[in-house]
């Protein structure tokens, strides 16, 4: 009887690495939280085609949009662990929506499989280019002087720029009077026409308006300055000393993912890293390349649920 047992483990072990070493056999479902045409949907599709290069099969992007990408990240929280189909997945997702939405059905530290960060981006803080003030504090000084004298658009109620003004406005101790649109290319045009004070917008598409002239950039949200936009200061260095955020791209799968598709999928990730002319495509989308493994996604997106969950707070925001 042991002797069947042990013939039986051996088999299906040299069957799980015959398979894993088979992976992927067929086409890969790379699953999008955001409408075609946007810039996580653009830099998914940079992404998309480097994979496939790597793992010799299409990786073909399906996007899913709604909900601040929650619809298509709980399409993937109960997908079939087989690591044919994965998601791209925009911070904002795991990090804001969970805290925001009601409706949410998933749980961003359970159920999903990490694989790692993809990249890093920056967003930038754009003022109406007739609005008097010429940094960040002196916009957070007219608007303790001017109450609800200063007003901010976002993509949306619990948007990344949403919660990036509310930072501010938190740290600045002051009150700003928040307008949601239904994206940001409609708050945008707002900033532009003066009918909103600013908005935060993410670096690769700011970069046209300000070098066209139709807004100011006062300062980008990094640690450090964007390599983008080398003479625009970081709101650390124009006086909130704490400020720190940046968004990020990276890669996930169902829950329990095998191990050896979740490690087949890390070294593919780094391949692509590797490669110089993904990070030149990066790099000129205004992204930083930050290409990690499980644990450092892990680690980030427990560190960014605390700090958003402060602010969620505090701002009292939460929709149905």
């Amino acid at each position: 009887m042991k002797r069947w047992m042990m013939a039986g483990l051996l088999l299906a072990a040299a069957h799980g690495a015959a398979w894993a070493d088979a992976y992927p056999a067929r086409p890969v479902k790379l699953l999008v939280g955001y409408a075609p045409g946007g810039p996580v949907d653009t830099a998914a599709r940079i992404y998309a085609d480097y994979l496939g290069r790597v793992l010799k099969q299409p990786v073909v992007v399906d996007n899913r949009a709604g909900a601040s990408g929650a619809i298509a990240a709980d399409l993937i929280a109960k997908s079939t662990p087989d690591g044919y189909t994965l998601y791209f997945v925009a911070s904002p997702t795991m990090t804001m929506t969970p805290l925001i939405q009601k409706s949410v059905n998933f749980n961003p530290t359970k159920d999903f499989s990490y694989i790692g960060l993809i990249t890093d981006y920056t967003n930038v803080l754009l003022i109406n280019k007739e609005f008097p003030a010429k940094d960040v504090g002196e916009l957070v000084d007219y608007a303790r002087k001017h109450p609800e004298g200063v007003s901010f658009g976002s993509a949306g109620v619990g948007a990344s720029n949403h919660l990036s003004a509310e930072l501010l406005a938190e740290m600045g101790g002051v009150k700003m009077l928040h307008v949601p649109y239904k994206g940001n290319s409609p708050a945008m045009a707002d900033v532009i026409g003066g009918k909103v004070t600013f908005m935060f917008d993410i670096t690769g598409t700011a970069i046209g308006y300000i070098q066209g002239g139709k807004v100011r950039a006062l300062a980008v949200t990094s640690k450090a300055r964007n390599a983008a936009l080398p003479n625009v200061p970081t709101m650390i260095e124009s006086g909130l000393k704490n400020y720190d955020v940046t968004g990020w791209y990276a890669l996930v799968g169902p829950p329990r993912l095998p191990a050896e598709v979740v490690d087949k999928l890390v070294k593919a990730q780094k391949a692509i890293g590797d490669d110089p002319a993904f990070q030149q495509r990066m790099t000129q989308g205004g992204y930083d390349l930050n290409i990690t493994g499980p644990k450092p996604l892990s680690d980030r997106i427990q560190k960014e649920l605390a700090l958003w969950g402060g602010v969620v707070k505090t701002a009292k925001i939460q929709v149905e």
